[in-house]
């Protein structure tokens, strides 16, 4: 019998809606993000990432508009940046708290985690979104507060998510045995790096048109369908 201590997952697509995420907080941080750098970018945490962003795009001097062109640009390609997320999220930040919006979660998902985090489940969050921002998506979700279930969120300072070295880093961080650990995702690339780990893996996919007729990882529809008893 496979013994589940913990359990790692994504967000988009997994626990909540890609949708959410694509039309509601990347325009959001898009509409914004110009006047923020201008209005916050003498703030010694916007300037650090700032810095990180010209770093990573390989500029040695570029004036605050060339920057925020870079970073409207990386919102448009989605591009998985530790410094864009960490400043969508400062964004997302001002949102949440004015009520702008809250976060999608699945209609099962929020008593599902529950139910594990009651039978003794430690519970962790790994996300391309920063970890303020995953703490944040959480705190105002449209199921309530769920930060309480967690025990710890992972970004992309950890590592890729396609890479096996982040999920072998992660399970150092909490301290346990990667046969210990299930992550669960919408993207095969991810679940490959996490079981090339030693990680139990499932493949949340809530609409399976177009599944391959043998899938490389267990596939679920829903949270309520894990089982981690088989």
């Amino acid at each position: 019998m496979i013994e589940i201590r913990a359990i790692v997952t994504d967000i988009e697509g997994t626990t909540s809606s890609i949708h959410f995420v694509r039309d509601v907080l990347f325009p959001y941080a898009r509409k914004r993000l110009p006047a923020f750098v201008e209005t916050h970018g003498d703030k010694a945490d916007v300037q650090h990432w700032l810095h990180e962003a010209a770093r990573e795009a390989g500029l040695v001097e570029a004036t605050r508009q060339e920057i925020i062109e870079l970073l409207l640009g990386w919102i448009d390609q989605d591009r998985k940046s530790t410094a864009l997320k960490a400043l969508q999220g400062m964004i997302w930040k001002d949102g949440y708290e004015a009520g702008d919006f809250r976060a999608h979660v699945y209609p099962e998902v929020a008593a599902r985690l529950r139910a594990w985090r009651a039978d003794g489940i430690r519970l962790y969050v790994y996300s391309s979104g920063s970890v303020p921002a995953q703490q944040l998506f959480f705190r105002h979700s449209d199921a309530g507060d769920l930060t309480p279930l967690f025990a710890g969120y992972f970004d992309t300072e950890t590592g890729p998510k396609r890479e096996a070295e982040s999920y072998r880093r992660i399970a150092t961080a909490i301290d346990e045995q990667p046969r210990h650990l299930l992550f669960l995702s919408d993207i095969v690339e991810e679940l490959d790096a996490a079981r090339d780990a030693g990680f139990h893996t499932g493949w949340l996919v809530r609409a399976p048109q177009g599944l391959p007729d043998a899938p490389r990882h267990r596939v679920y529809p829903d949270f309520d369908a894990i089982h981690l008893s088989s």
